[in-house]
């Protein structure tokens, strides 16, 4: 198991946010966790990375416990998040970025080129290699930011809401990206999504979060059966894959 969460609770101050949730992602998966806004997804994938400390529970990468690990140690360890929002650098170039994503690294010549290699598989990232961040699209934003994640060398990639602000036609790109970045780049992905047509036509297995808790899970297609899915998502999106 490369990724075993354990009844994980989380809060901010006297606010409950998580309440008992367990996962697991296996190597080579993509897994995503549906659920509306405020259900604690988000705030899972903070407490997976090392950004908030969960108040009880484990979180296991190949079978160490890395609660209460500082964030720069579980990224170093490989779990590293992109973040919603995309949260680039705005002042620093593309490759400034690039860079940065490495912070936990040595080896500063394959640093280098895992730049090239970034710029070639994001050609729009070469292209842009000298252009500021607030200067680049939302899209180009989005791939800059899991460049940059990319860049770390992560054995899981957390994921969170790829899919937001961005037009049909980006959204289609990020469909397209999500499911190579095992086979080019090594990086299991944990996929946060609102977008339940991204969710589905990428992910092999699923959970449902609600009110802090898991509430469905299963393999993607058996879980688009479970009712709380269909009430929340399908009923508007017609079919999976939509």
């Amino acid at each position: 198991m490369l990724l075993e969460v354990t009844d994980i609770h989380t809060s901010y101050g006297p606010i409950r946010v998580n309440r008992g949730v367990s996962l697991t992602v296996d190597e080579g998966e993509i897994v995503t966790i549906l659920g509306p806004n405020g259900a604690g997804k988000s705030t899972l994938l903070r407490a997976i990375s090392g950004l908030l400390r969960p108040t009880s529970g484990t979180i296991r990468l190949n079978g160490e416990n890395v609660v209460g690990r500082p964030p720069d140690e579980i990224a170093k360890r490989g779990i590293v998040m992109v973040p919603e929002g995309r949260r680039i650098f705005a002042a620093l170039t593309v490759q400034e970025n690039l860079r940065l994503g490495a912070y936990t690294r040595k080896d500063r010549n394959q640093i280098e080129e895992d730049v090239g290699r970034m710029e070639a598989y994001f050609p729009v990232l070469g292209q842009k290699r000298s252009a500021k961040g607030r200067e680049l699209s939302g899209g180009q934003q989005q791939m800059l930011a899991i460049a940059r994640g990319l860049m770390a060398r992560p054995h899981v990639l957390l994921l969170d809401e790829p899919s937001l602000g961005l037009s049909p036609l980006l959204v289609k790109e990020v469909r397209g990206i999500v499911p190579d970045i095992y086979k080019q780049f090594g990086a299991t992905v944990l996929l946060v999504e609102q977008n339940a047509g991204l969710a589905f036509a990428v992910a092999q297995r699923g959970y449902l979060m609600n009110n802090g808790q898991i509430a469905g899970a299963g393999p993607i297609a058996e879980f688009s059966k479970v009712k709380l899915v269909q009430e929340m998502y399908l009923g508007r999106m017609g079919t999976p894959g939509g």
